[in-house]
């Protein structure tokens, strides 16, 4: 990927023009709808629904809707704020179902039914979009015809807040700036993030409507309008800041929903994919776009092997052999360090960052058993809800800012688990030291500090909240 970057750079980061003069007759603009799905976003909600109000374009062309499933004290904050918009003359509609049936999906295809626009904005309710964001979203869907969606970058309001968000930051700029402009710009299948992004409501129906069947509706709906003919596009220029969650226990949370929804969707897809008429290397890259988090099932295994493995074989390996496992784990540590570097390159965010690098690869690795058992859950399709992660309102300016209200994951057991696991590996470290295989101590060591920072962290956060 890192390689598809460097040989499309040139197009990565240029956007689709059209020419689109200020003066020009807000008639002749597509009407877009923005959708902002909400549940109990107290925190957070007015502040999103005001930046999307204050978008630059047309009070006439632009329809706010605002999905509010909420049960909290978030609904007399979206009802006040949607109230003091209309008084401006903006055009904002508050949608409240029921039920939650379907959850963040059920939301956006019912405020479909009724929506005005052409084309979608979806925003979460973390994110902070820029005044000028439909200026340079709009363009490339009206200069193309068959493009289903433009999915934007994402940004960071707090990635200075804890070591958590510095590594989190890393992470979504390497995903977003290497991966999603490596796959838009080599057609390759490419998912829809789930928020800051501007779909055709067109292709959203062509391709069969949001469904909930999956925890990540956004990339089900992505590979079903790409299997259906549409395409994908991505503008790495433009940023959308947004929201890092700051607990370790919303994160992995987050990493949970996200690992059992892209195996369910592997499950749903892949077999058509395979059926289309897609290029060998397009259905190759959507297999390990797809089947990515099951790597956490892998680590979790060889971190329980690794103890019984130096007690019961012979560990006497040929230099000839010891050459080409060095090789492999070459490869294996440059191909990560190599994205984070060029994403870091590519986005001028400067070096400095990558010396939470090594915090990325603790916590990468201390999530392992969490995803583990989502992964388990989406190959033996065992159902569960939509867990939103919680927001707290804040960013690098405003880290005393007042919380409103507390948001918490609860997650009483894991913690321990991650514990004990971090402690076999450190006892599998000394065991191998002591027997003088230092090449598998690094690992080992990265192994021990992951699940260590991960459990007692999740575990000191429990605590915190039930006092």
């Amino acid at each position: 990927m890192v390689w598809r970057f460097w040989k499309t750079r040139e197009r990565a980061c240029a956007r689709i023009q059209q020419p689109q003069p200020a003066g020009s007759d807000p008639a002749l603009l597509p009407h877009v709808t923005t959708q902002i799905p909400l549940y109990n976003e107290a925190n957070v909600a007015e502040r999103v629904i005001r930046a999307v109000a204050s978008i630059d374009y047309p009070a006439s062309r632009h329809e706010i809707q605002i999905l509010d499933d909420s049960t909290d004290e978030t609904r007399p904050i979206v009802d006040a704020v949607a109230a003091s918009l209309r008084l401006t003359g903006k055009d904002v509609q508050v949608l409240r179902r029921e039920n939650r049936r379907g959850f963040k999906a059920g939301a956006l295809a019912e405020g479909l039914q009724s929506c005005k626009g052409k084309l979608v904005a979806i925003f979460d309710s973390d994110f902070v979009p820029h005044q000028d964001y439909l200026k340079r979203m709009v363009p490339p869907l009206l200069a193309d015809d068959k493009l289903a969606f433009v999915q934007a970058r994402w940004g960071h309001l707090n990635a200075g807040h804890s070591l958590l968000t510095q590594a989190q930051s890393i992470g979504i700029d390497g995903h977003f700036m290497i991966e999603q402009s490596a796959r838009a710009r080599s057609d390759f299948f490419m998912n829809f993030n789930g928020t800051a992004g501007l779909w055709r409501k067109a292709a959203i129906e062509d391709a069969g409507g949001w469904q909930a069947d999956t925890l990540t509706e956004d990339m089900d709906l992505s590979y079903r309008c790409q299997l259906a003919g549409w395409r994908a596009g991505f503008l790495a220029d433009v940023v959308v800041p947004a929201e890092l969650p700051q607990s370790y226990t919303a994160f992995k949370s987050q990493q949970f929903r996200w690992a059992k929804g892209s195996i369910q969707t592997a499950i749903k897809l892949y077999p058509r994919v395979l059926r289309s008429q897609a290029r060998w290397m397009a259905k190759i890259q959507a297999f390990l776009h797809l089947t990515h988090y099951s790597i956490h099932p892998v680590m979790a295994f060889l971190s329980v092997l690794t103890l019984p493995v130096l007690l019961t074989l012979d560990m006497q390996i040929p230099w000839q052999l010891m050459v080409v496992f060095m090789l492999c784990i070459l490869v294996a540590v440059c191909g990560p360090s190599s994205l984070y570097l060029t994403s870091q390159i590519a986005t001028k965010a400067g070096l400095k960052k990558l010396l939470f690098l090594p915090v990325l690869m603790c916590i990468g690795i201390g999530i392992a058993l969490s995803n583990t058992r989502a992964v388990f859950e989406a190959v033996f399709n065992i159902k569960s809800g939509f867990v939103r992660t919680p927001k707290s309102g804040n960013s690098d300016t405003t880290k005393t800012a007042r919380q409103y209200f507390s948001y918490r994951v609860n997650a009483p057991v894991f913690p321990v688990f991650e514990i004990m696991l971090g402690l076999y590996c450190t006892v599998s470290l000394i065991a191998y030291i002591e027997a003088k295989h230092y090449m598998v101590g690094p690992f080992l060591l990265i192994y021990a500090c992951g699940f260590l920072l991960v459990g007692f962290s999740s575990l000191k956060e429990g605590f915190e909240k039930s006092q």
